[in-house]
């Protein structure tokens, strides 16, 4: 019985000695070594657990000193899955009592991943608890106790009497925050065109302008011409009565006519400029006309040029001479004969060619 008891003993402690020495690293982890650089420890200690995407994969070692920070060495087990070498490094809090531990944290699926010597530099810590309670510390007795205690009796003040509007309104939030989850899709795809069209706005911006001001031109013309537009209005029922009443009378012929005149006007617009200039001189000519005529008979000089300025030649040299009483079969007519001296020839240089003209 006695020999019984002393190899359960014995079995026991070898168990209890080989976990401990286990759990003190003692055989060592039989994985790799990744070395991570912080700036400061952030309450992380040695044999804190080392984790991948929430999922324990090691222990963190030894903690040393260095330029800048500190250096903690993480014990990688054998089994873990390979680990992206673009990695973050997060020492993140397990509980509210402050149990600090290691996150990795991948930027991607892909390799490389991390081997016996890696260093990761991408690293953050919580901030200390101690600085917030500081802070916090420091905002509160910042605060005057009577400028605090007359904001609170006006907060009771302003909302004394409101519980059914608050709770409307609170009611409204919540259906508000309802309708944007179920529309979150489209907000976000309106969040990602939205630099698009404002980006378009600003290389619009100039047209925009003068858009604006010109809009605005357009306004104060309109405004000017208030008179004048209400008796456009005033006149317009009658003005369509009469032409309605010609465009009947008139029938298909009219049509016709229109079409007809489509011809005329597009030849009336290569002599644009020689119209105008015509337009010009016809009253100049019927004015001058009727001081001609008098009770007494016509008031009228002739003047004899003599070839002054000289008849223009330039052009004609294609064309042989033919007698008028030669009526044998002649040469074709030369439709190419024209005046091609320029105008500032000093010859008398005429044809419609130098007619001003319009451009088509």
């Amino acid at each position: 019985m006695r020999a019984k008891i002393t190899t359960f003993v014995l079995i026991a402690l070898l168990g209890i000695s080989y976990v401990g020495a286990r759990y003190a690293g003692l055989f060592g982890s039989g994985g790799y070594v990744v070395h991570v650089r912080l700036a400061d420890s952030g309450g992380l200690f040695t044999n804190a657990e080392v984790t991948y995407r929430g999922v324990a994969i090691g222990r963190v070692g030894p903690m040393r000193l260095i330029a800048g920070g500190i250096e903690a060495d993480l014990d990688i087990r054998p089994d873990a899955p390979p680990i992206p070498h673009d990695v973050a490094a997060v020492v993140a809090n397990r509980s509210a009592v402050g149990e600090q531990y290691i996150d990795l944290r991948p930027k991607a699926s892909a390799g490389p991943f991390l081997a016996a010597g890696s260093v990761v530099t991408d690293t953050s810590t919580p901030k200390p608890v101690e600085s917030l309670l500081t802070n916090l510390d420091s905002f509160v007795r910042s605060v005057p106790n009577e400028s605090l205690r007359t904001v609170i009796d006006e907060l009771g003040t302003a909302f004394q009497g409101s519980a059914t509007n608050l709770q409307a309104l609170l009611d409204a939030a919540g259906g508000f925050t309802g309708a944007a989850t179920e529309n979150l899709p489209q907000t976000t795809r309106l969040l990602i065109d939205a630099p698009t069209v404002l980006r378009t706005q600003i290389e619009e911006s100039e047209a925009l302008k003068s858009f604006s001001a010109n809009a605005k031109l357009f306004a104060q013309q309109l405004r000017s011409s208030d008179g004048d537009l209400r008796k456009l209005i005033t006149a317009a029922p009658l003005v369509s009565e009469q032409v309605s009443a010609v465009i009947k009378e008139s029938g298909p012929g009219l049509g016709t006519l229109i079409g007809n005149l489509m011809t005329t006007s597009e030849l009336l617009l290569v002599r644009q400029n020689g119209l105008e200039q015509l337009l010009v001189k016809v009253p100049q000519a019927a004015a001058a006309g009727s001081t001609v005529v008098g009770e007494d008979g016509l008031h009228l000089g002739l003047a004899v040029t003599f070839f002054s300025p000289l008849p223009c030649v330039a052009g004609y040299q294609g064309t042989e001479y033919r007698n008028g009483l030669d009526v044998t079969p002649g040469k074709p007519l030369n439709t190419s004969a024209s005046c091609k001296a320029p105008a500032s020839s000093g010859t008398n240089v005429r044809g419609a060619q130098n007619a001003p003209k319009g451009a088509r």
